[in-house]
């Protein structure tokens, strides 16, 4: 393990290039696929390009919050003693995998993961399961330290608090290294974009890449077979929501007037609901001076395909 930087007192912007130059621990499960929130893509994007602003929610503000809280706890219900790092760390070997790890605990060569969850995810964390994605973490912080274990500890708002020690698993930290190691020198380095996975988070990261088009046409290569299977895809679909659509008009017929039916496995409700929106056609013919005023124009690429 080698220190790269001492983060204490350091500005959040610097903060964020230093995590630039390499594959942290929330990185890891996105790399590997693994990450619900969070894709490869994205990752990618993350380490080449300059912009640091940071993503912010109030979920991510709380658990940011509730992370003293959360050692503190672990503190007391494990009879150990944790500290701040306040250091992001390196592989000497591997210097591109780095960790800025949230508490190191004291007397043992093992680190502390800290984690706030919503009690509507409780079930990821039943029965001594983890988040793949966090388990990856933690073995991303082993291969980086050289830590024997790993422990995390989640505080699930309003229920419970758990915690468990995650045992050093050699062959893991393989898999990870490699993975890692192909991401960074195949992709971030050559600044080649990982293959898409067909995530949400995918389709808006290829879309602020390639922003604006240009007036060009280039030849269309390798991708009939893909595109047959496309077409093959729409047909399944189209039969699929034709069924979807059929069955929940057949519900509708059913509750008629009522706006609630139940059982003991489902609740099927059709009420009636209001909604206001801004008529902008009658807008713009009766006060096009205040249309203008706080018409916001938006630019974005539209994707077609069209089967000859």
């Amino acid at each position: 393990m080698k220190k790269l930087v001492s983060t204490l007192g350091m500005a959040e912007e610097l903060w964020l290039r230093y995590r630039k130059n390499g594959i942290g621990g929330s990185d890891a499960g996105a790399v590997c696929g693994l990450n619900p929130y969070r894709s490869a893509m994205a990752v990618y994007l993350d380490k080449t390009t300059q912009e640091t602003e940071q993503t912010d929610n109030e979920a991510m503000r709380q658990g940011r919050e509730f992370e003293d809280y959360v050692a503190r706890r672990f503190m007391e219900a494990a009879g150990k003693k944790v500290r701040r790092a306040n250091a992001i760390f390196c592989n000497e070997q591997y210097p591109f995998m780095i960790a800025d790890a949230d508490r190191m605990v004291v007397g043992e060569n093992a680190g502390l993961e800290c984690k706030t969850a919503s009690p509507y995810l409780a079930d990821h964390w039943k029965d001594g399961k983890i988040p793949a994605h966090y388990e990856l973490q933690c073995h991303h912080y082993m291969a980086v330290t050289g830590a024997e274990c790993w422990y995390i500890a989640v505080l699930i708002y309003g229920r419970e608090f758990k915690w468990c020690r995650i045992e050093r698993d050699e062959e893991m930290i393989r898999y990870l290294t490699e993975v890692e190691k192909d991401f960074w020198e195949n992709h971030v380095q050559k600044k080649i974009l990982p293959d898409p996975d067909g995530s949400k988070i995918a389709d808006s990261v290829i879309a602020e890449y390639y922003r604006q088009s240009v007036p060009e046409s280039i030849p269309l290569t390798g991708f009939d077979e893909k595109l047959q299977r496309r077409q093959e895809l729409l047909a399944v679909i189209e039969r699929m929501d034709t069924e979807k659509k059929q069955i929940e008009q057949e519900l509708k017929l059913y509750l008629g007037e009522a706006e609630l039916a139940e059982n003991e496995h489902y609740r099927v409700s059709w009420k009636t609901v209001s909604s206001n929106r801004l008529d902008e056609k009658r807008l713009k013919e009766e006060q096009p001076e205040i249309y203008e005023k706080y018409r916001k124009e938006t630019m974005s690429r539209r994707f077609l395909i069209k089967a000859a």
